[in-house]
């Protein structure tokens, strides 16, 4: 499809003898890297050791405590789920706050409430042992992965993608030193960072996460980071230091297709070698908490502990279940002598497993179980005693999980730290984003932009004298700017003004360096004799599962979303029209981009920068060079989903392979899905560059032709071949959930992870089949006394900006529109199920009939697309895909809405559209 130049290795000396090797041309580092090579597992040797006093004082309380005191120390509940009197009673030892989650809900919490939030469960705590002789101090962990991001006003980082690319392990560890003060500002003991895994394929939505897809990068990176958090074993006593999290144990970033929660199928030798190396570094630096992983490792060694040996052994491949992984190796042979803590209700995810009950994950070896909800951690706790009490789980698994868990509290020192708002830095807001924080986030943001394209020394920018044409949907949008894991959980629902008032966007940037005079934000009010066109493009917000790319897709950036498509075209135009163009991309990933690298004169790669926009200013304008070089291969073509660098600490490297059938899992650098960027490509001002890209000419990069997902084998244009992911845990955001009625003149509001309401109908985020926020909680309000003349309203998922689109293929297919339901009140006499080929274009049928009775059962409803189109639908400009619509009181659970083709084998329960039509 493609011709390559040919280009010269660069030389990377494998030292056989030691099994290392330094990074030398591929991106200079501060330090020199050395990976090691591991033909087997090998103990750690952690820079935290083990202390006779504290392990007798450790042995002593352990023996003094009852079952119920052991299992409530294994119990992380999530903060919205638990008051101080639950944690008292059930003398809960950790909480956790999940994305979005803040004191009293209160999104905008000073440091000093979150202190005071904290000093109530550490209270609680320490009045459940009043009785007792001996006490246990409580914890609080939160997911701080870029900056503690989860409170406002707080300094917030680049995301570990851009971090990869400055090269500079030096600001690594400052980085975490200024994560950790402003953490312990807040009260708060431990932080779920750093991420190590090492992304492998770009479909997975979580690739931002990961510094490289280089082990030997992210092993370094991960010391480091751990370093800064913690400050060593001396610095972990103090309290201005937090506990530091390496996560998600293992084999997360190589994920099968991308799929979030899917299967790493690599080799046990790669495992150990590519996705280990992360926790191994972070270990060695005294990592005191090991997170398990959603993904499941497929390997015959990999046997589930509830079952026979001799069993089929696929029964349980799934991390958290894997007592091979967590016990033999992590604990056994790597001796790792800290804890392991499960992901958010991660152990649901076992076979015959669900969150309240799960034996299988206790006995693999995870210590402390993240179990969120009310109702789950509660049942979960008595299933524990009674299992333990029937003989399904040893005692001295019980008693192994709580003296590691007592262990890490004795290492951080917290039977000696007051109350958290006690501590030197609690409370104290000026720590949150002070000058010194902020200048060192700018600092990450200049070292991690990548120069990828600058025709004609078209960069650096004059600052005196010129004007420019500021545009693009990520000129003046700081969601994507920060990305995912800002503020709330997917990064969404954010807004500058309120959310993050002292952030510089773009557009603000520009106009503080050259003055507002000499802005221009309507291309209208713009000629290329007077301006030069900088273009901010970018992906909108995500994280974990929401921001993976399905099979149906590529990695085209202007086809992910009809918004992305726009960005793509304004380049094209305003370089026709005769401007010099300046593209900056904001992405999670390297995308495929290379029609807007052919129309831009110079194109900077800036990942996901955080706050500081300035940061990128001190770079276009010359104050500062470029140096940030690529820490992942950027692909030629639209399918160029995992090609990645040798990792040469392996010897003999070949390209992985599938560990079961020996069939490739990544791609061939050199193969028709080759690199158009290689790993440590990046210029400089001079034009300079490490490493060459792989065509000569950027103005006129080939472009790929394909019309059709990298997951699919031929187009689908006549006829659907996979399912429309609508709404749900494997949506992808081609719809956008909204809500609107009477009350606010049928205004589409977005519909939000958390709660959102226009009063006459309320949604609210729930967790579903082990994903969080994958389905919604729906309130209808109905004619109550407010809403007697305005009950009417509706839920719906629609296009993005409204417009219809050809869906013809899925009516070509016979496929049906499928929801899991799940009814919390009496059915309606009316419920409408509509699409919409843009208002009033519709088709309409009512499903009270065939919704479940009330119960705490979900169920499947499924519905042809047939029935829609005989009551007026019509699939070739479809803008609303589903849409809910009552003027009754009801309430349901709803959740994967989606389109399923059924031209093979129609499946079964199928309603009628006889019986519907009639109604």
């Amino acid at each position: 499809m493609f011709s390559f130049k040919k280009m010269s290795l660069v030389t990377v000396s494998i030292l056989f003898f030691s099994g290392c090797y330094s990074l030398s041309d591929e991106g200079t580092l501060s330090s020199t890297i050395e990976a090691p090579y591991f033909p087997e597992w090998k103990k750690i040797d952690s820079e935290i050791k083990k202390e006779s006093a504290l392990e007798e004082a450790i042995r002593h309380i352990v023996s003094l405590m009852t079952l119920e005191e052991k299992v409530g120390q294994m119990i992380q509940p999530d903060l919205r789920n638990i008051t101080p009197q639950e944690a008292k009673d059930y003398k809960i030892g950790s909480i956790l706050n999940g994305g979005g989650a803040a004191p009293g809900g209160d999104k905008y919490a000073t440091a000093q409430d979150w202190a005071n939030e904290a000093d109530k469960y550490w209270l609680a705590l320490d009045q459940a042992y009043s009785d007792r002789d001996f006490n246990i101090p409580f914890m609080w962990a939160t997911d701080a992965v870029h900056g503690h991001n989860n409170v406002f006003n707080a300094t917030i980082f680049p995301h570990n993608i851009g971090l990869g690319a400055t090269r500079n392990p030096d600001l690594i560890e400052e980085i975490g030193r200024v994560t950790a003060r402003e953490v312990a500002a807040t009260g708060l003991d431990w932080t779920f960072a750093p991420t190590v895994a090492t992304p492998r394929d770009y479909r997975w939505g979580r690739v931002y996460e990961g510094y490289s897809e280089d082990p030997a990068l992210v092993y370094e990176y991960s010391q480091r980071m751990v370093r800064g958090i913690q400050g060593g074993e001396e610095g972990l006593k103090t309290d201005k230091n937090v506990i530091s999290n390496v996560k998600h144990w293992i084999g997360d970033g190589g994920t099968l297709n991308g799929e979030d929660h899917g299967k790493n199928r690599y080799t046990e030798e790669y495992l150990r070698n590519i996705h280990a190396m992360g926790y191994i570094g972070g270990l060695n630096a005294g990592a005191q908490v090991v997170m398990s992983s959603f993904n499941s490792w497929w390997n015959p060694r990999n046997y589930d502990p509830m079952v026979n040996t001799e069993s089929d052994y696929m029964q349980n491949q799934k991390i958290h279940g894997s007592k091979y992984l967590i016990t033999d190796i992590l604990k056994g042979k790597m001796g790792f002598d800290g804890f392991v803590v499960t992901d958010w209700n991660g152990q649901g995810e076992i076979n015959n497993c669900t969150p309240a009950n799960c034996p299988q994950a206790v006995i693999a070896g995870n210590d402390m179980f993240m179990v969120t909800a009310r109702n789950d951690w509660k049942e979960f706790y008595h299933n524990v005693i009674k299992q333990v009490k029937s003989g399904v789980i040893p005692i001295e698994r019980i008693n192994d999980a709580v003296t590691r868990i007592l262990r890490v509290k004795m290492r951080a020192n917290l039977w000696e730290k007051p109350k958290p708002s006690m501590r030197s830095l609690a409370g104290k807001q000026e720590v949150l984003s002070a000058p010194a924080h902020t200048s060192i986030a700018r600092q990450a943001v200049s070292e991690s932009l990548v120069l990828l394209k600058n025709e004609n020394q078209t960069l650096p920018l004059k600052k005196d004298g010129k004007k420019y044409l500021v545009v693009g949907s990520a000129a003046d949008d700081i969601t994507k700017q920060t990305g995912g894991w800002s503020l709330s959980w997917q990064g969404d629902g954010n807004t500058l003004e309120k959310d993050f008032p002292n952030a510089q966007t773009m557009q603000m940037a520009m106009e503080e360096v050259v003055g507002e005079g000499n802005i221009i934000t309507d291309v209208s009010d713009a000629s290329p004799e007077e301006a030069i066109a900088v273009v901010v493009i970018g992906e909108e917000p995500y994280a974990e599962m929401f921001g993976d790319i399905p099979a149906s897709k590529t990695l085209e950036f202007s086809t992910l979303k009809k918004e992305y498509k726009s960005d793509s075209e304004l380049i094209k135009s305003l370089k026709k029209q005769g401007y010099k163009v300046v593209t900056i991309f904001y992405s999670g990933r390297p995308l495929y981009v290379n029609e807007e690298i052919n129309h831009s004169d110079a194109f900077v790669a800036a990942w996901l920068v955080g706050t500081e926009g300035l940061g990128i200013t001190d770079v276009l304008f010359g104050d500062k060079d470029f140096t940030g070089k690529l820490s992942y291969t950027w692909g030629a073509t639209k399918c160029s989903t995992t090609i990645n660098r040798a990792a040469v600490n392996i010897p003999n490297y070949i390209t992985p392979v599938d560990g079961l059938t020996g069939e490739p899992i990544e791609q061939e650098l050199d193969g028709q899905f080759g690199q158009l960027f290689p790993y440590g490509y990046g210029l400089n001002y001079a034009g300079e560059t490490a490493v060459d890209a792989a065509f000569n000419d950027l103005n006129n990069l080939p472009l790929d032709p394909r019309d059709f997902g990298c997951g699919v084998e031929k187009p689908d244009s006549d006829m659907a071949q996979l399912p429309l992911e609508i709404f749900g845990k494997n949506a992808k955001g081609e719809f956008t959930a909204r809500m609107s009625g009477e009350v606010n003149g049928w205004v589409g509001v977005d519909i939000s992870k958390g709660e959102t309401s226009i009063e006459s109908v309320t949604t609210t985020g729930i967790d579903y089949q082990g994903m969080q926020q994958s389905a919604i909680n729906v309130k209808f309000a109905g004619k109550s006394d407010s809403f007697k003349n305005s009950s009417s309203a509706q839920i719906y998922m629609q296009t993005p900006d409204g417009k219809g689109i050809d869906y013809t293929r899925y009516m070509n297919a016979k496929s049906t529109v499928e929801f899991d339901i799940r009814m919390r009140s009496n059915k309606p006499e009316k419920l409408i199920l509509s699409t919409h080929c843009e208002y009033p274009c519709r088709g309409e049928v009512n499903i009270s009939d065939v919704l479940p009775e009330e119960s705490m059962q979900w169920n499947k409803v499924k519905v042809p697309l047939k029935c829609l189109k005989e009551s007026g639908m019509s699939f070739q400009k479809m803008n609303t895909a589903f849409l809910l619509f009552t003027d009754e009181q009801v309430e349901f659970d709803i959740g994967n809405i989606r389109f399923v083709p059924q031209n093979e084998k129609p499946s079964q329960g199928v309603v009628s559209c006889d019986d519907l039509l009639n109604e």
